[in-house]
């Protein structure tokens, strides 16, 4: 796999086993997943449970070690994450929270109060810097540790289903103002998510994983104009299309499963 200027994260040839101690056995997560991302793209992996989605990330996140196989994040250094679970500090305000990365850093409290009140204005916050985490809805929580992963200041936003556990609504409302924040910043974004639905709301591109252990089954070229409005997207006839496809993708990866 070629590396560009243009290229962001390369995945290649990732193979990952867990221990199985109950067994005494290994099972295999991933397996010879290859994929890239470039620069500034914003690229969805969608798959079953249990495929190794959020196994991938970790490993691209330098959380988890691979067994055999290559991941580079080029330039930028390490990328931020947000996780499923809402991450915050419930001691900390919604200011603290996000200017936590930013104190590590030892940046000055003016520089620092400055990018925080940014960072809050980005997330539609305004109006709850003071507030803890307990008195915060958790769509509202979550905006929070985006804020906080966008404090970081990474070129590369790592995202594990950061919306799964958020009713219908909510989680429409959020994909939107994603996708306002990253038409902003100009990130390169890989969003882990088993609802084709997100995938195709969101992405530039959506590689669709098999059952475990995880590979690469197709990459798809999304194509909708931006920016986008997650609602007016569900009339075009292309999304529903593109569902389709999707769906018969994992029913066909499920079905060779059970064959084999």
């Amino acid at each position: 796999m070629t590396v560009t200027t243009e290229t962001s994260i390369i995945v290649e040839g990732l193979t990952k086993a867990f221990y199985e101690p109950r067994t005494d056995s290994e099972t295999i997560a991933l397996k010879n997943l290859s994929f890239s991302v470039r620069k500034g793209e914003f690229v969805c992996l969608v798959g079953p449970s249990g495929c190794g989605k959020t196994t991938a990330l970790r490993v691209i996140a330098d959380l988890e070690q691979p067994l055999s196989g290559a991941v580079q994040v080029v330039g930028g250094g390490r990328p931020a994450v947000v996780f499923q679970e809402q991450s915050v500090f419930p001691w900390m305000s919604v200011q603290d929270n996000i200017a936590f990365p930013l104190r590590v850093r030892g940046m000055w409290r003016k520089e620092r109060l400055e990018r925080t009140r940014h960072l809050i204005d980005l997330v539609g916050l305004n109006r709850f810097e003071k507030s803890l985490p307990h008195q915060l809805s958790g769509g509202m929580k979550q905006r929070v540790s985006v804020a906080r992963a966008l404090a970081e200041d990474a070129d590369v936003l790592l995202m594990d289903e950061p919306f799964g556990a958020l009713d219908e609504q909510t989680r429409l409302e959020l994909q939107q103002e994603l996708l306002r924040i990253w038409d902003a910043s100009g990130k390169t974004v890989l969003f882990i998510t088993h609802s084709v639905d997100e995938a195709l709301t969101l992405a530039d591109r959506v590689l669709v994983m098999s059952h475990r252990p995880g590979r690469i089954l197709a990459d798809l070229q999304v194509g909708f104009s931006r920016p986008r409005d997650v609602v007016e997207l569900r009339r075009d006839e292309r999304f529903w299309d593109l569902t389709y496809e999707v769906w018969s993708l994992l029913k066909g990866s499920a079905v060779g499963e059970g064959e084999a």
